[in-house]
């Protein structure tokens, strides 16, 4: 048996005393943001969507920060040393379109549905409840295998590294991020998100610099040299190098992925969240600039990590020197952590395992407050008290936060001991969650999909999905079970119809029974108001004669005051004019004329960058480089050198930028404690 790497020490040490730290940290930010920001996270509209108010520094950094799983770093450094430097690139080049995709989509809700709380609620306005039914269920379904897979990854990764017992991580991980969620809502997980971020890639630069500097390494060439002289055939990969993009596994994998996370992202409504709770204006270009800076963690990191896995593994600078890694190991993601134990010692791999603890909490935050949403709004506020007041809607996703916490820490240990892997949910969560994707887009932006299209295309769509994947994995399998059923081809057709049927089936149901929907209905989505807090906002006689029915809502008044008078943007106003009942043509958009034509330039903008984004990510570069090449010593020194400057260009985009882009918040909140502890004295 291999010795771990660390002592069970530095698991619960690391793992509870952060837990207590962020706590802390949060207890700290939401008084902070009470007594000097007016934003109260006691307030629903607070809590689930941060008052709509985020800027694009934070935004970009918390958008960043839920991409960056532990996938995309050491899972990532692991698969490259099973495939070479294919792997990152298929990874890297999924991540990028999604985004891009989230920004336009982000942009239509705000112009659409301008007051949704959750991707879920536009669902049950426009085809009622039994889509939404099955919408709430495909969410939580995607929800749940996402959010577990990755507790059960990090928890058996900590397992691997310090001997920790894996239903004590499954346990611990996410029980911090429960109490400092419920504490501080969704503005809670934008600061911890950044704080993560931070820490993160600070740590990411740190080890791909140190590892590649290290003597044993000597340097891109010194690597380069290693990895063709450590003579591993990869079965797949042209001439079996680890130095083609010309692999195989590698492609089919980043396909599977490509549909895996597209399915994560959409149909989670944690991703939509942070759009909705993005100012106006900062939306897109928060997305637009994350999607061109998230390319650089799998592709610097995976790159230099894992070739480095293989260049020193077979000498005896190697930590389990003269063992190798088992195909159990490397799956599990300890590829990284035995190249940082053998090349920069025990500090490095505890600091590693500050990072998984990162990124873990940063996907759990987000998943316990979309889950919370949809259990407070959807279900609750919609079938049981839909006049429920905002404190009880707020009592309510407190106790989401906590129980769909303590859920996911029984369900990643149900799936360590039914013997699932992070590899078998990669193949099985897209097969189950894709089916909603078209029908939810098609939601947004096609008028005309019906009620009987949105409730059967997704259901067709899991049939026909989960047909495609269980038929192929017995025909080539020979038998159903865990091993056959994660084979890649079958997952990856499987994704595949998963994906595209519900398309087909949708525009065939909606064409063969038509009717329009018209949009103006998403305007009766409106505030979760306190009933207890009376607003004071009175129209003024000099407001024009569009805004006369308008009244501001206090949870909105001087967030923005200093960017209105730069941009001429007017902040969302209550729709107290929208009626949730009553004719369409009283129902009024709640945002001015100017702020409209804003909205519809970056959709504009965010349709083209999409499209350009596909192109270039997907198609341009990765496949004129699938071809009979091997990286000469000259390409790969340009392939790295680059890479690590991508990865500085996200350190200024999503660390630096936002300290620059919120520095007035900072300076009000530092004006307001110099004057408070003036006054003390």
């Amino acid at each position: 048996m291999a010795e771990v790497l660390l002592n069970q020490a530095h698991g619960y040490g690391i793992i509870i005393g952060l837990s207590v730290l962020f706590c802390l940290i949060i207890l700290a930010a939401v008084r902070v943001q009470k007594r000097y920001l007016s934003e109260d996270s006691e307030q629903s509209e607070m809590f689930m969507v941060a008052n709509r108010s985020v800027g694009t520094g934070l935004t970009a950094s918390a958008v960043f920060s839920s991409w960056m799983w532990i996938n995309e770093s050491v899972i990532c450094a692991a698969y490259t040393y099973k495939w070479g430097v294919a792997l990152p690139i298929w990874w890297a080049s999924g991540l990028s379109f999604q985004i891009a995709l989230m920004a336009l989509l982000g942009i239509v809700a705000k112009l659409r549905v301008p007051y949704a709380h959750t991707s879920l609620e536009f669902i049950r306005m426009r085809y009622g409840k039994y889509a939404h039914g099955i919408f709430i269920l495909l969410n939580l379904v995607n929800n749940i295998f996402g959010c577990g897979s990755m507790i059960l990854a990090g928890a058996q990764l900590v397992t691997g590294m310090t001997g920790m017992h894996v239903v004590a991580a499954c346990i611990l991980i996410p029980a911090g991020v429960v109490i400092y969620t419920a504490v501080g809502g969704l503005k809670a997980t934008f600061i911890t998100d950044y704080i993560h971020t931070a820490i993160a890639l600070i740590l990411l630069i740190y080890f791909s610099l140190s590892v590649l500097t290290n003597e044993h390494i000597g340097g891109i060439s010194g690597l380069y040299h290693k990895v063709k002289a450590a003579d591993d055939y990869i079965d797949g990969n042209y001439q079996g190098s680890l130095l083609t993009m010309k692999s195989r596994h590698a492609v089919f994998f980043g396909l599977v992925l490509k549909f895996g996370n597209l399915a994560l992202v959409l149909m989670d409504t944690a991703f939509w969240q942070k759009s909705f709770a993005s100012e106006v204006e900062s939306v897109v270009p928060a997305y637009d600039l994350v999607s061109v800076v998230i390319l650089a963690v799998p592709w610097c990191t995976g790159t230099i990590i894992g070739l480095s896995g293989r260049a020193i593994e077979k000498t005896p600078i190697w930590f389990d020197y003269p063992n190798l890694l088992t195909e159990k190991q490397v799956n599990s993601g300890l590829v990284m952590p035995y190249v940082l134990r053998s090349l920069l010692g025990q500090g490095a791999t505890t600091g590693l395992l500050v990072l998984v603890f990162m990124a873990i909490t940063s996907t759990v935050s987000s998943s316990v407050i979309a889950v919370s949403s949809i259990i407070s709004l959807d279900f609750y506020r919609s079938y049981i008290n839909p006049k429920a007041s905002d404190r009880k809607i707020l009592k309510v996703s407190h106790w989401g936060v906590v129980g769909h916490g303590a859920f996911m820490a029984g369900f990643a240990i149900m799936l360590q001991y039914a013997g699932a892997t992070n590899n078998w949910t990669t193949y099985f969560r897209p097969i189950i969650a894709c089916p909603g994707i078209f029908p939810l887009m098609l939601t947004l932006l096609w008028s005309r999909q019906t009620k009987a299209a949105a409730i059967l295309s997704p259901i067709l769509g899991l049939i026909s999905g989960v047909g495609v994947w269980l038929g192929l994995s017995y025909l080539w399998g020979g038998a159903l079970n865990i091993q056959t059923t994660q084979i890649q081809l079958p997952g990856l057709y499987g994704a595949i119809t998963s994906f595209f049927s519900p398309a087909l089936y949708s525009v065939i149901i909606s064409l063969i029974w038509p009717s329009q929907f018209d949009w103006r209905e998403f305007l009766r989505i409106d505030l979760i108001e306190d009933s207890s807090s009376p607003s004071t906002s009175v129209p003024s006689p000099q407001d024009s004669k569009e805004d006369v029915n308008k009244i501001s809502d206090p949870a909105f008044t001087g967030v923005n005051e200093k960017h209105e008078a730069k941009t001429g943007l007017v902040s969302p106003v209550s729709s107290i004019s929208n009626p949730r009942s009553g004719s369409l043509d009283d129902v009024t958009h709640p945002f001015s004329d100017q702020t409209i034509r804003h909205i519809k330039k970056w959709r504009n903008y965010a349709a083209c960058y999409f499209v350009l984004n596909l192109l270039v990510t997907v198609v341009l570069w990765p496949v004129p480089l699938y071809r009979d090449y091997i990286f000469t010593l000259s390409f790969f020194k340009g392939w790295v050198a680059v890479a690590i400057l991508w990865h500085f260009a996200a350190m200024m985009a999503v660390v630096v930028y936002p300290i620059w882009d919120g520095r007035h918040v900072i300076d009000t909140v530092f004006r307001g404690v110099s004057k408070e502890w003036g006054s003390k004295k």
